[in-house]
């Protein structure tokens, strides 16, 4: 059975793929459906959902269309999430590479570096990057990435540490190859997959802290957020409920899709280890 036919028959893996396929849906179609700016004044203030079908989830305080919001917001969230993915795997796969492999000092150093970045715990680290150098995209996707680099670095460094003392890897250095070589060309290809099952993890953990960011009005201010709608929507919670609760929903629904996706594939990369 193929691997992904086996992803596919995990119920956790078959409910994650319709959640995140509905996701990538919204970001996709956002420009299609609403290219014009989703702040821009669609009707009257407060409209409640299903009262006017060209305003099908109503409108905020201002007037914007809360669906134009919506869709707009999932770009955002896909967007920090896995690029804050993308980088702290980056990161955490060099660092423990080069630790695991150079072994004596070098890793040392930098294992107590990454002991003191566990310290700080990832929110604080980020909200206080932010707040330092400034709000944006970029900054919010840096911050994210400072705080989530340190367990990739970790089950690398472990890999590399089980995987240096191979054959292949001897027969390397018998033939000549440069240690950074070996390392990067070698071993780490070999170190990779538990390094990226930690991604789904991050991924849902970066689309969280944008959220709270947002919330705590850190977020990029060109940009329509979950995490801002939901902070919006909190100055009327009595009289329109609707305007926290939608972009809540859409927050859990997303991260509880990223995470059953991520068991599917765990469960399918085990099920393939215990038949190889």
């Amino acid at each position: 059975m193929s691997p992904l036919r086996r992803f596919l028959c995990t119920p956790e893996a078959i409910a994650g793929a319709i959640i995140l396929a509905a996701l990538f849906a919204m970001a996709l179609t956002a420009p299609l459906f609403f290219p014009g700016d989703p702040q821009a004044i669609a009707g009257p203030a407060l409209l409640p959902p299903f009262q006017d079908w060209s305003l099908p989830l109503g409108t905020d305080r201002l007037g914007r269309d809360v669906l134009a919001a919506l869709l707009h917001g999932a770009r955002t969230s896909l967007a920090v999430g896995l690029a804050a993915a993308a980088a702290a795997l980056a990161v955490g796969a060099v660092v423990g590479t080069l630790a695991g492999f150079a072994g004596g000092l070098v890793d040392e150093v930098l294992m107590r570096i990454t002991d003191a970045f566990q310290t700080v715990p990832s929110f604080l680290l980020a909200l206080a990057f932010v707040s330092v150098v400034g709000p944006s995209l970029g900054v919010v996707v840096a911050a994210i990435a400072l705080g989530a680099w340190t367990g990739p670095a970790r089950v690398a460094r472990a890999e590399v540490l089980s995987i240096r003392e191979r054959d292949f890897v001897a027969g390397a250095r018998v033939i000549g190859m440069h240690p950074l070589e070996i390392a990067f060309r070698e071993v780490l290809p070999n170190a990779l997959p538990p390094v990226l099952a930690l991604s789904s993890v991050i991924v849902a953990a970066a689309i969280l802290t944008e959220a709270a960011l947002s919330f705590l009005g850190l977020g990029d201010p060109n940009r329509v957020t979950w995490g801002g709608m939901i902070a919006e929507g909190r100055a009327v919670l009595r009289t329109a409920p609707f305007l926290s609760i939608i972009p809540g929903v859409a927050l859990v629904l997303t991260v509880l899709g990223i995470y059953l996706a991520g068991e599917g594939v765990v469960e399918t990369a085990a099920v393939r280890r215990s038949l190889s």
